[in-house]
């Protein structure tokens, strides 16, 4: 196997696994957040970061380093619209992120009543519908992509 189809598996693995972690997220770890006292919210949320961080940022950083390498060599196999749609996907994930659920995960780390809490968390919920369609996307597309860099390669032999 040679380090082109390497980097397309990488790359599958890590969007597939987000587009996964996204979902339960979405499904299930934010709306129980409304659910966490007030007097632990503070020290639940400052733990949700650190931990969230632990396990996000090694996969978001191995599927943005792919779908950029991926670009680079422009490998055979995937047109180059797949190739700049995953680059563009992953850019809209990352500022999605850090223009409005990092943003709100501050705010819920200083919120100081049951309301503001639940509001808080009614935005986390439903601005984290751009990362779940985004996620789930770019999933598809390094499936996609996987797929026909493996038709190359029978092409080619």
């Amino acid at each position: 196997m040679d380090s082109v189809s390497v980097l397309f598996i990488l790359h599958a693995l890590a969007s597939c696994f987000m587009m996964g972690l996204v979902w339960f997220v979405q499904v299930v770890h934010y709306p129980l957040m409304a659910r966490v006292p007030m007097n632990t919210l503070h020290a639940y949320e400052a733990a949700h970061q650190r931990r969230t961080t632990f396990v996000v940022a090694p996969a978001m950083l191995l599927e943005a380093s792919t779908a950029v390498a991926l670009l680079l060599i422009e490998p055979a196999g995937p047109p180059r619209w797949m190739l700049l749609a995953s680059v563009g996907l992953v850019a809209a994930v990352w500022l999605s992120t850090a223009a409005l659920q990092m943003p709100l995960h501050q705010k819920l780390s200083t919120c100081g009543d049951e309301a503001s809490r639940d509001m808080l968390v009614d935005q986390l919920v439903r601005s984290n519908v751009i990362r779940v369609a985004v996620w789930t996307a770019r999933a598809a597309l390094s499936l996609a992509m996987l797929l026909e860099a493996a038709r190359g390669e029978v092409a080619a032999s």
